[in-house]
């Protein structure tokens, strides 16, 4: 996203402050994770453009404790396997819960949404901030659960609380960092969740599921009325 700049006779992608990143600041990036399919597409891109990434996994919104071990060990596993230093924070769910609190009953994507992307986001720039890291960006920005904006305005206030860090405010799932974020799931064999992770978004996905389920018994149902009696479709 943003402006783009003119390099070497060519137009580029990148936006004023990618190219100002490329050729003035350290090229040391703290990346806020929030699991491993969500960073894999981010973190090799990373890599093959000649950034030092710093996996920071702060995510107490996931619920149950259980799923929040499985995800936190496939992006510990990914990030040795990458040679990526990774930074665990502590999941504190009492402290996310008193964060949201009052907005429980919000939709997904409404305003419980950009309260958590804020308490998260505000932990990462200040372990950027004091890990003397200049840059943070988040794996937020790539996942088809998030809203972009909500990500970006959550991003630019937490590091307003810590001058010298920046908000690297890129859009992870253009440039074909959707389609390889597929492609490494695959390969990675990466548990790929159907839910953001707080029990909010469980209840929203068993209501999908749920209505899911009704559409799939009404297929069924045709399908076999199809077959009993074949005249019958498409209107004769």
């Amino acid at each position: 996203g943003g402006r783009r700049v003119l390099r070497g006779g060519r137009i580029s992608s990148y936006s004023v402050f990618d190219f100002f990143l490329r050729r003035v600041m350290k090229k040391t990036v703290l990346l806020h994770s929030c699991c491993a399919p969500c960073s894999a597409a981010i973190l090799e891109w990373l890599l093959s453009n000649d950034w030092e990434p710093v996996i920071f996994y702060y995510n107490p919104n996931i619920f149950p404790d259980a799923e929040y071990e499985v995800r936190k060990n496939e992006i510990n596993a990914y990030a040795a396997k990458l040679g990526v230093r990774i930074i665990d924070g502590d999941w504190n769910h009492g402290g996310w819960r008193e964060a949201v609190r009052g907005l429980e009953h919000e939709p997904e994507r409404g305003a419980r949404c950009l309260a958590c992307f804020r308490y998260r986001l505000l932990e990462a720039a200040r372990v950027a901030h004091e890990q003397g890291i200049p840059v943070l960006t988040t794996s937020l920005a790539s996942s088809r659960w998030k809203r972009l904006d909500q990500v970006s305005e959550a991003g630019r206030w937490a590091v307003s609380h810590y001058p010298d860090v920046e908000f690297w405010d890129r859009n992870w799932r253009k440039g074909g960092l959707q389609e390889r974020r597929g492609a490494l799931i695959r390969e990675n064999h990466f548990y790929n969740q159907l839910y953001c992770g707080c029990e909010f978004s469980m209840a929203a996905l068993k209501e999908r599921r749920g209505r899911q389920s009704e559409e799939a018994r009404a297929d069924e149902a045709a399908a076999r009325q199809r077959a009993a009696c074949p005249a019958c479709g498409d209107g004769a």
